[in-house]
C-alpha cells in the first residue's frame, strides 16, 4: 500500500482504537487530535490521500475554540485538493451535517464497521490510482494477437529482422511496437468517439483537474487552443488576446475568421522579459470593445508565462464573467499547478471556462500529449459543435501509447503530485542558493522579473522556472548556452540577451542541480576578469513598440492575394503574413495589420543586430495589393472605417 490515512479525533481513546483497527486491516494510518495538527500533516506528508475526521475539532491542542463542517473541509481541500474526506462522528442527525458536497462518505462511530471503512477508502483511492486505458493497452499488447490491420509495421514484424532497420526496432523496443495499434481494435476505444476505456480515463482526468469534462489531445496544446477558439468564435466575433500569446492562438483567430483585439504584455527592458498584460489594460480593453459594440466573446490568457509569472487569474475571470465573456486559460506551462497549494487558484479553481495544458511539458506524458479541461456552464449547448471542431483537428489515427501516457500522467499526479512538487520546490531553493553564492551569476527574484506597470497586480512567480542573470559573466547568453551544451552536456530551456532560464520538472534530481551549479562555477573561474558587454541588449531596451491597427480580419488577409516587396517600401501596406523576430518571439505583424514606420524601423533594428525574423525573407515582406484591399472593403471585411 502506497498511501496513508489521516485520522483526526479529539478523543484519545477513540483515536487509538480506530488506528489499531484500521492498521490490523492493512491500512497505513496517521493519527492526530486537532485541526492545526491535521493541517501540518497534510502539508508535510504527500502520501496522505484520505482524511477520516470528526465533524468538529479543536483548532489546536492549546486552543479550545473549534472549527467544524464545511469551513474545516474547505481548509483541508485548500491545502491538498486531491485528498478525500470522510466524516467519522458520533453525530447521527444527518441533516445537521451540511457538507457542501466536499466529503466522500460518512461513518457513525458506534457502528464499529471498520471493515466497511477500509473497503470504502480503498474503493475511492483505487479509483484514483487506476489508469484504465494504459492497463487495457498493456493487456492487449501482451496477447500478441495477429495483426491484419494498420499500422503497417504489424507489431514490429516488418522491422525486427530487417538487415537495414533492425536497430530501429531494438532502440524503441518490442513493447512500443506492440502497443502502437489502431482504431481497428474496438476494446481500446476511439479517441474521436469515446465510449469505453478512453472515456473512463478522461472522466478520471476531469476529476483530478477539477473540471466538468476533460478531452485528450494528441497533437499538442497548439491544436487544443485552435479547437477552443474555433468553437467559441464565429466569423466576425472578437477575442481579446496577448500579443505575446502562443502562435497557435493567432492561428486560431485566422481559422475562426474572428477579430483579434491585441494587448501588449508588460515589458521588463532590463532583462528582456515579457510578462503578464497589466490588469487595468485587460479591463479597459473589455469595456472599450463592448462600448464599440464589438462581438467580444472570449479572452485567452497565458498562465503562467514562459518565465513563470502567474496572473491574479481569479480576479480576471470575475471581471470577464461580469461582462459575459468566456475565459480560456493557456496553462501549457502550468499543468501541474492543480496539485500544490502554492499555485492556487489555477484556471479551473478560479472559475475559468476552459484550460489547455501541455501535459508533456510539466508532467510525465509523451511529447504532444495535452488536455482540454472544461468548466463552462454553457458547454452542453455547444458540445456537439465542439466535437466537430475536435474531430476536424484530430487525427483519425492517434498514437495509442501517447493516450496511455496521458492516463498515466494523471494517475501519477493524483497519487504523488503533491509530494513530487514539494520536493521540486526544495531543489529549486537549493539550486537558487547555490547559484547566488557565485559572484557572476544570480537568480532573479519576482521584483526583478516584473515591470513597474504590473507591480500592483498581485503577480506571483513559479519557483520551478529559474531565470539567471548572466550580465556579469563576460559572456553573451548564446555563448554561455553553447559552453553549457558542448562542454558540460547541459541543455537549457531559453535565453534572453542577459539571462538564461532552466526548468526544474518533477524529474529533477540533486545530481542534475549540482551539475548545473558546478558548470556555472567552472565558467565563472575560467571567465576571470572577462568583460564583454553585449550590444544586443539594446534591442530590448529600445522595444517600445505600440500596436498598429488591424485593418482587415486576419483570416481574409491571410487568404488574400499578396505581393512581395522590400520592407523599406511597405509603409501603409497591409501585411498578409505573421512577422516575428526571435528573440523576443512576439509577432510585430499579423495578417491584416497596417505596416507603420515604427514597425519598419523596429524590424530594421532587429536585422541590424542579426536577429532571426520569421516572415521576412531577404528584406522582402508579403503585403496586400491595393486592388485586393479595395475588394475586401467592398465585400465588408474591413475592420477600420
Amino acid at each position: 500500500m502506497y498511501y496513508s490515512v489521516l485520522i483526526v479525533d479529539y478523543q484519545a481513546k477513540a483515536l487509538e482504537k480506530t488506528i489499531q483497527e484500521l492498521n490490523s486491516r492493512g491500512m497505513n494510518t496517521i493519527g492526530c487530535s486537532s485541526f492545526e495538527s491535521a493541517c501540518e500533516h497534510l502539508k508535510e506528508d504527500g502520501t496522505i490521500h484520505v482524511v477520516l475526521t470528526e465533524w468538529s475539532l479543536p483548532k489546536s491542542r492549546s486552543d479550545k475554540k473549534r472549527i467544524e463542517g464545511v469551513e474545516m473541509f474547505k481548509k483541508f481541500i485548500a491545502l491538498r485538493n486531491e485528498v478525500n474526506i470522510f466524516i467519522y462522528t458520533e453525530i447521527t442527525e444527518i441533516k445537521k451535517l451540511a457538507t457542501g458536497g466536499l466529503t466522500s462518505g460518512y461513518f457513525f462511530k458506534e457502528d464499529n464497521v471498520y471493515g466497511d471503512i477500509v473497503n470504502k477508502i480503498n474503493a475511492v483511492v483505487d479509483d484514483k490510482r487506476s489508469a484504465p486505458f494504459y492497463e487495457k493497452l498493456v493487456q492487449y499488447a501482451r496477447k500478441s494477437k495477429d495483426s491484419w490491420h494498420t499500422p503497417g509495421h504489424a507489431s514490429g514484424n516488418s522491422v525486427k529482422n530487417s538487415p537495414y532497420v533492425k536497430d530501429y526496432f531494438e532502440f524503441f523496443g518490442e513493447n512500443l511496437f506492440k502497443s502502437d495499434v489502431s482504431v481497428s481494435v474496438p476494446e481500446l476505444d476511439s479517441l474521436l468517439h469515446t465510449e469505453g476505456v478512453i472515456k473512463e480515463a478522461q472522466e478520471l482526468a476531469a476529476r483530478a483537474f477539477n473540471a466538468r469534462h476533460t478531452f485528450f489531445v494528441t497533437n499538442g496544446t497548439s491544436t487544443a487552443n485552435k479547437i477552443l477558439i474555433q468553437t467559441l468564435l464565429k466569423p466576425g466575433d472578437a477575442i481579446l488576446l496577448d500579443r505575446n500569446c502562443h502562435k497557435s492562438a493567432h492561428y486560431g483567430v485566422i481559422i475562426a475568421g474572428a477579430e483579434p483585439i491585441y494587448l501588449m504584455p508588460s515589458v521588463n527592458n532590463k532583462y528582456g522579459i515579457f510578462g503578464p498584460i497589466p490588469k487595468k489594460d485587460i479591463i479597459e480593453a473589455m469595456d472599450e470593445a463592448i462600448a464599440q459594440e464589438k462581438k467580444l466573446k472570449a479572452i485567452i490568457i497565458t498562465n503562467c508565462t514562459y518565465d513563470g509569472l502567474i496572473y491574479d487569474i481569479e480576479d480576471i475571470v470575475k471581471e470577464a464573467h461580469a461582462r459575459n465573456i468566456k475565459v480560456i486559460v493557456d496553462e501549457a506551462w502550468f499543468g501541474y499547478a492543480n496539485f500544490h497549494r502554492q499555485y492556487y487558484p489555477t484556471a479551473m479553481a478560479a472559475g475559468a471556462d476552459y484550460a489547455t495544458q501541455s501535459t508533456h511539458k510539466t508532467m510525465s506524458a509523451f511529447s504532444q500529449a495535452s488536455m482540454i479541461h472544461v468548466n463552462d456552464p454553457d458547454f452542453e449547448d455547444i458540445q456537439d459543435f465542439f466535437m466537430e471542431n475536435y474531430n476536424m483537428h484530430a487525427s483519425t489515427s492517434p498514437q495509442y501509447p501517447m493516450i496511455a501516457s496521458l492516463d498515466v500522467a494523471r494517475k501519477q499526479m493524483a497519487m504523488e503530485g503533491y509530494g513530487l512538487l514539494s520536493r521540486v520546490f526544495k531543489l529549486a531553493d537549493e539550486l537558487k542558493n547555490s547559484i547566488n553564492s557565485l559572484e557572476k551569476f544570480r537568480v532573479l527574484e519576482l521584483e526583478d522579473l516584473i515591470s513597474d506597470e504590473i507591480k500592483d497586480d498581485n503577480i506571483r512567480v513559479d519557483k520551478t522556472k529559474i531565470t539567471i542573470d548572466i550580465s556579469k559573466s563576460g559572456y553573451t547568453s548564446k555563448e554561455l548556452e553553447h559552453i553549457l551544451l558542448n562542454k558540460h552536456n547541459i541543455q537549457i530551456e531559453k535565453t534572453t540577451f542577459n539571462t538564461i532560464t532552466v526548468l526544474l520538472t518533477i524529474g529533477a534530481t540533486y545530481s542534475r542541480i549540482n551539475r548545473l551549479y558546478l558548470a556555472l562555477e567552472s565558467i565563472e573561474k575560467q571567465a576571470g576578469n572577462r568583460k564583454k558587454p553585449s550590444g544586443s541588449s539594446k534591442i530590448i531596451k529600445d522595444f517600445k513598440l505600440s500596436l498598429s491597427p488591424i485593418k482587415f480580419r486576419p483570416r481574409f488577409a491571410f487568404y488574400a492575394e499578396s505581393e512581395e516587396m522590400p520592407l523599406r517600401e511597405s509603409l501603409n501596406k497591409v501585411s498578409t503574413m505573421m512577422v516575428t523576430p526571435y528573440p523576443p518571439g512576439i509577432p510585430l505583424l499579423v495578417p491584416g495589420q497596417l505596416i507603420t514606420q515604427e514597425i519598419i524601423n523596429a524590424l530594421n533594428m532587429y536585422r541590424d543586430y542579426g536577429v532571426e525574423i520569421h516572415g521576412l525573407h531577404n528584406g522582402l515582406i508579403q503585403v496586400m495589393p491595393e486592388e485586393e484591399e479595395e475588394r475586401l472593403k467592398k465585400e465588408g471585411f474591413s475592420i477600420l472605417s
